[in-house]
């Protein structure tokens, strides 16, 4: 394995397979199935997973809310799907933990990072849910910020596409995909598949991004094994 610790991060949407809203149970096995490979190859994981196929359902009427009521319903949305994941991976027979950032000791851990780092070198996986807790924060920062703190020694996003373009490339077939970019160059260009503030602690604190696409079974463990996948953000 080319990598001992990775963080990987989950569109909320990834979880819905083809519906709008909502969990696709076959979807979840298929991704618990790929992430069990992984993690009995030797490489310890931690997980954190979005809200969009919950809270997008709502986003109307949050528009409506005070911002922070509607940054905390989006981080309970993670939880949903962080306990659908726990769930999937376990009958994959993979020990597995969910941690949250909001305390709810009925449902799941509260966060401390020496026990997230105790629950990966005794071979769990680690699925960090409720975002930082903090409202203004994206998902993809509070991976960023798991994945510093675990000291992961990459943060591989999962994405529908095959990496990181110039255009977007579901919307223009000619977009030209970047095999590698830098930090600066990313956000110069504003190319928008992760959240700006994410890539910009990434570059200062030197941990690579790795953009894949999840569609496509296997490139996890491809990652995983140092393969050419996708675009590396470095």
């Amino acid at each position: 394995m080319a990598y001992k610790r990775i963080l990987l991060k989950l569109s909320g949407e990834v979880l819905a397979g083809g519906a709008s809203f909502g969990i696709d149970s076959g979807r979840v096995l298929a991704l618990a199935e790929e992430i069990a490979e992984v993690a009995r190859a030797g490489v310890e994981l931690g997980l954190v997973v979005g809200g969009g196929n919950f809270f997008r359902g709502v986003a109307a009427a949050a528009r409506q809310m005070d911002r922070v009521t509607g940054d905390h319903m989006g981080m309970l949305a993670t939880v949903i799907n962080a306990l659908a994941l726990e769930d999937a991976l376990e009958k994959q027979g993979v020990p597995t933990r969910v941690m949250t950032a909001i305390e709810m000791r009925q449902v799941a851990e509260p966060y401390t990072r020496r026990q997230a780092v105790r629950h990966l070198e005794k071979g769990r996986v680690a699925i960090f849910a409720a975002g930082t807790s903090n409202p203004y924060f994206s998902t993809d920062t509070a991976a960023t910020l798991r994945a510093l703190e675990i000291r992961a020694e990459v943060v591989a996003k999962a994405t529908r596409v095959d990496g990181v373009f110039d255009r977007d490339p579901l919307k223009d077939p000619g977009a030209t995909l970047f095999r590698e970019i830098t930090y600066q160059e990313f956000l110069s260009r504003e190319l928008g598949v992760m959240d700006g503030s994410a890539v910009a602690m990434c570059r200062d604190n030197r941990l690579p991004i790795l953009v894949f696409n999840l569609n496509q079974r296997g490139n996890m463990m491809r990652i995983s094994m140092g393969e050419p996948v996708g675009t590396i953000i470095h």
